[in-house]
């Protein structure tokens, strides 16, 4: 007998899915409004009930930043000959010039705050992001060679960004290498390797097509709640010091303000100097994107009670990376000149990531 009852229950939930999933893809899309949203909640949270239990959701939460990034990961584009050029500025950019613009911010604007110091200086040291890819398709820029960006700083600056530390900040913080290198083996290179297991997997029981036109868009949106929860996490646990000294959010907004602006201005003018529109618009938010991500997830898992300190500066820079990252988009016809149709662009995004 056919069980009615049986299919209002799954069609229920699948619909059900369906909504959350497209929930999840609004609040992506959002970002620049839900941080500021979730940083309110937590604030809020951490002044009405003790935030301690919250600490055991670092890890879970972690993971779900992480891992649905690395599902989508084109490892294999790496590579791929024809730009090693393009990529030898972008690398050079990313890990000779902008650590140290970082950490020459923070002791200017932290002298007496080196954790909030490491926090700028952490927010520098992992370029790359997601979005890296997105802003490139948006612009029209050569994706091809953002994908490759992506990887490479990924891989480089998990293994780099516990060096560079310790060496810049190592007198003023204690850096606990082992600990860190242990911790970015977690955090990174565990879920790299579990999303690209998954990768290989859908694709091999769902076939390449449905992969790229369907199931890989389906994994970005469940980072956002990863990325709202780092965010609510540390905020609660410094919400007592934020409301006890509320003018320290406007004062860590200048110094993230002028790591961007110096980094866009930087890699814009190398950009127009060096390369074609397509590999110039791809150096600069391959670039100038950071993994906030990785970031925040190091120093909540790092550096236990300090890490909430830390974590301040990097949940700001979240407001301020998407949101000059959309505006740059709106001028980049005028900085590098008209490049093809947008819609074009964005079927090249959906084909190369």
């Amino acid at each position: 007998m056919f069980n009615h009852g049986l299919v209002g229950r799954v069609c229920g939930k699948i619909k059900g899915n369906i909504i959350v999933w497209h929930l999840l893809q609004s609040v992506q899309k959002k970002l620049i409004v839900a941080i500021p949203v979730c940083m309110g909640a937590g604030i809020v949270y951490g002044l009405l009930f003790p935030p301690s239990p919250l600490k055991v959701m670092i890890l879970p939460f972690t993971f779900l930043m992480v891992y649905p990034m690395m599902v989508n990961l084109q490892i294999r584009k790496v590579f791929s000959g024809g730009d090693s050029f393009l990529q030898a500025v972008a690398q050079f950019i990313n890990f000779v010039i902008v650590p140290f613009i970082a950490f020459s911010l923070g002791k200017i604007f932290f002298a007496n705050e080196p954790l909030i110091a490491l926090g700028l200086l952490l927010t520098a040291l992992l370029p790359t992001s997601g979005m890296t890819i997105s802003w490139t398709g948006f612009a029209n820029g050569n994706m091809g060679a953002a994908i490759k960006m992506t990887v490479i700083g990924l891989i480089a600056g998990s293994l780099l960004t516990p060096l560079y530390a310790s060496w810049l900040m190592g007198q003023a913080v204690d850096i606990p290498l082992q600990k860190t290198f242990i911790q970015i083996g977690v955090v990174v290179f565990l879920p790299l390797l579990a999303g690209y297991v998954t990768q290989r997997y859908i694709i091999r029981k769902y076939g390449t097509d449905a992969y790229q036109n369907r199931i890989k868009k389906r994994f970005p949106p469940l980072s956002t709640i990863g990325v709202l929860g780092i965010v609510f996490v540390a905020m609660s646990l410094k919400a007592k010091t934020i409301v006890g000294t509320p003018a320290v959010l406007g004062r860590l907004l200048v110094p993230i303000i002028l790591l961007y602006g110096i980094n866009f201005l930087l890699s814009t003018v190398v950009g127009k100097v060096l390369f074609s529109r397509d590999d110039a618009i791809a150096l600069v938010y391959g670039t100038v994107m950071r993994n906030l991500s990785i970031a925040l997830a190091i120093a909540m898992t790092v550096f236990g009670k300090q890490g909430a300190d830390i974590a301040l500066i990097i949940a700001i820079g979240y407001i301020i990376q998407v949101q000059s990252a959309a505006w740059y988009v709106r001028f980049t016809d005028s900085i590098f000149g008209t490049g093809e149709d947008r819609v074009d662009a964005v079927v090249r995004l959906q084909e190369s990531c």
